[in-house]
């Protein structure tokens, strides 16, 4: 380990790349109760040292967090595991979920109509977070448009990874907090993400662009791309 990755957090993407990570993860997320390490490894066909290990990079990336729970009997106490987002929802977030789910399951309209209206929603809510925050930026190039959209999604909470490819921008999405309702209604909040940034790209002003949003290319991955208007592929 060189001196740049000492002491460096373990980032939610890297720590879900692996499929054992996921599967606890998801147990812990099924789960009613916070779980211990050896009924984790019964749930999830591992052992308890790889269950151990796991558990370690998840609660170093914030996904997972941990407590003393009572031993049963001599020794020393037992680690309690829960998600991360289990954890918020007792803290009162578990509403806003809900009615999330509520609204986006009550949009009316067909899945066409429903993209169109929720894209709409979007590039309002784009054009409504830059009101009196002083005159909007302008990128000159491609690349400090795509870095601008990137520190939007950002801001929103999702783990995202800028890269480029000539003059083709991609935004690789990591860990959406929107994902369990987007996972059900993808019609609904990805053509609101997508709203939000053509919003944000036409407001800066930036260089004529396609944008497209691909929803769950991976279980804990969507990606958006920014490529010029027009071209032949």
């Amino acid at each position: 380990m060189d001196d740049n990755q000492a002491g460096r957090r373990t980032q939610p993407h890297e720590a879900l790349a692996v499929a054992s990570r996921l599967r606890l993860l998801d147990a812990l997320r099924a789960g009613d109760e916070p779980m211990d390490v050896r009924q984790l490894a019964a749930a999830c066909g591992l052992h308890v040292t790889t269950v151990r290990f796991h558990l370690d990079v998840l609660t170093d990336a914030g996904l997972v967090h941990s407590r003393s729970g009572r031993s049963g009997g001599r020794g020393r106490p037992r680690r309690l595991y829960t998600a991360a987002g289990r954890a918020a929802a007792s803290g009162g977030h578990a509403g806003y979920g809900l009615l999330s789910a509520l609204l986006a399951a009550h949009w009316a309209g067909d899945a066409d109509e429903r993209a169109r209206r929720a894209e709409e929603a979007g590039w309002a809510w784009g054009g409504g977070r830059s009101s009196g925050t002083g005159p909007t930026a302008v990128a000159a190039t491609r690349a400090e448009a795509a870095t601008q959209v990137n520190g939007v999604f950002a801001e929103f909470g999702f783990d995202s990874e800028l890269a480029h490819d000539g003059d083709d921008a991609q935004i690789r999405l990591h860990t959406c907090p929107f994902r369990t309702v987007a996972a059900t209604y993808p019609e609904v909040v990805c053509s609101i993400h997508l709203g939000l940034l053509r919003r944000v790209l036409a407001d800066m002003d930036a260089p004529p662009s396609d944008v497209t949003l691909r929803p769950f290319v991976e279980p804990h991955l969507c990606l958006a791309e920014i490529t010029p208007t027009g071209r032949t592929t």
